[in-house]
């Protein structure tokens, strides 16, 4: 029989339930149980600048994590993994009570654990806050990473977490290679003005004249414009990607493919050297031209011209996601389904890509800017200099590398991310120093470096401020501000 009033009930229940506060203490782990509808706030007091780091272990229900700063704006919100733990993470900018609101994600039922496993003061010493920030790869169950920090040719800083190889328990190491992705378009571009220094070409050759193969669009693009993302071809990753392929899914794309689909092309997206557009297409068909002029496959030129020379003996191009690499780390993903899986790479890549390295050889790498042992100042100085559009706008990236500032101190760098692999390279001219990341964690944070550059040569960084701003008029001066300089900024943003 149907009785309104304990219906009632168990609605006043359940709002009673819902509106308990838990209080949640570190290093303790607390059970849980949540059905469709349930909400469960646990808090916990603590200082400003503290550093947070927690997990909700989703034994048999999906949740979604909310944090809330005791004003009760939303510091974060965390819902990536469907089983095991779901990890939050965060940075206090106040005092007071901290709220972590946990939810069933759609309409699930199950148990839980939450555990607070580090509640600490933000470390000031630069090794320790390492430590700490990648404390969340660090763990048996988890892809991992490695860090680096070097300066005037002497490591201060190198130190691996977490595992390069979940199925094997192969933990990381210093020395572990790992896919850097994009990062290896700066030795693609390196190879090409290899070859220009040699006669081989000229960086202002139409690039049919080396493909002869591709399409007249009605505009010449050359070497320089694919080297600098301004060459107006269609990113060849997104248009298979619109055919159906699960590129994260280990699609195999053939390197073929790549001058086919520009073939397929019917116009450019925009005039040559008019607008700066990210483009793998043209890196990979710049891997072709340095094959075509050598007569070598692109990774035993690299090898031959760069790697070797170089003593970078623990980097190779992988010509294709078949190919072994010794050591290396294994690619991971969090799935809504389980903890992580193992992803392959990203076929036809080379180029663009492809790229194998270890932090020690990276640091060879980018100390040959400044003192060549391979290559010449020049080459360098045309690497690292803003390429600048047909309207006069510089673009802030170079051949193969972003050029910007951090904190007042001239940077280049350039990331890299495979399916699976994330990492981050930036080296700062002036003081002689730089600074790697690398990891197998496709979540993996890459701000972290330069969070960490910060640290290590924060005292390098305040000078450079000092002297950028040396003599400038810092005051708004609103009232003989002209308006109508707004109307620059008029327009779609994306």
């Amino acid at each position: 029989m149907f009785r309104p009033v304990s219906v009632i009930s168990v609605l006043l229940f359940v709002t009673a339930a819902a509106a308990q506060e838990i209080a949640l203490q570190p290093g303790t782990s607390i059970s849980g149980s949540l059905s469709t509808g349930d909400t469960l706030t646990y808090v916990f007091d603590t200082e400003a600048d503290s550093y947070v780091l927690g997990q909700v272990n989703q034994i048999s229900v999906d949740v979604a994590v909310r944090i809330l700063k005791p004003n009760g704006q939303t510091l974060g919100n965390f819902d990536g993994l469907g089983r095991g733990p779901e990890q939050f993470i965060f940075e206090t900018d106040s005092a007071g009570e901290y709220k972590i609101v946990v939810t069933p994600s759609e309409k699930e039922t199950g148990d839980f654990t939450i555990t607070l496993e580090r509640l600490e003061p933000i470390e000031t010493d630069p090794k320790r806050l390492a430590d700490q920030l990648m404390a969340r790869y660090d763990n048996s169950d988890t892809p991992g990473g490695v860090v680096s920090v070097f300066r005037d040719g002497n490591t201060i800083f190198s130190r691996a977490y977490g595992m390069a190889n979940l199925s094997y328990d192969i933990p990381f190491e210093v020395d572990t290679r790992t896919n850097i992705g994009s990062t290896s378009k700066q030795f693609t571009a390196f190879a090409i003005m290899l070859l220009a220094e040699c006669g081989e070409l000229s960086l202002d050759d139409d690039i049919r004249l080396h493909i002869p193969e591709l399409p007249d669009l009605g505009e010449t693009i050359t070497i320089r414009y694919i080297l600098t993302h301004t060459s107006g071809l269609r990113e060849f990753l997104n248009l298979v990607s619109m055919s159906g392929r699960r590129l994260d899914h280990g699609d195999f794309i053939d390197r073929k493919e790549l001058i086919q689909i520009v073939q397929r092309q019917p116009a450019l997206q925009n005039s040559p050297g008019a607008e700066w557009n990210y483009n793998n297409t043209a890196f990979g068909l710049a891997a072709v031209i340095v094959e075509r002029i050598s007569g070598q496959p692109f990774p035993e030129f690299m090898e031959d011209n760069v790697f070797a020379p170089l003593q970078m003996t623990r980097t190779l191009v992988r010509p294709s996601p078949e190919h072994i690499v010794k050591d290396k780390s294994e690619g991971y993903t969090p799935s809504p389904d389980s903890g992580y899986v193992e992803l392959g790479d990203l076929a036809g890549a080379i180029g663009a890509g492809g790229i194998y390295s270890t932090v020690a050889d990276l640091q060879k790498w980018v100390e040959n800017f400044s003192d060549p042992k391979v290559g010449s100042p020049e080459i360098f100085e045309q690497m690292m200099t803003s390429y600048v559009l047909t309207d006069g706008e510089p673009t802030g990236y170079g051949f193969g590398l972003f050029i910007d500032e951090q904190v007042g101190l001239k940077r280049v760098q350039h990331g890299g991310a495979d399916v699976a692999h994330c990492s981050m390279l930036a080296y700062y001219l002036e003081i002689n120093a730089g600074i790697t990341t690398q990891s197998n964690n496709a979540s993996f944070d890459g701000s972290i470096a330069f969070r960490l550059a910060e640290a290590f040569f924060g005292e390098a960084m305040e000078l450079g401020i000092e002297e950028s701003i040396e003599g400038a008029e810092l005051e708004f001066d609103i009232a003989n501000y002209d308006a109508e300089s707004f109307d620059e900024m008029v327009g779609r943003y994306a």
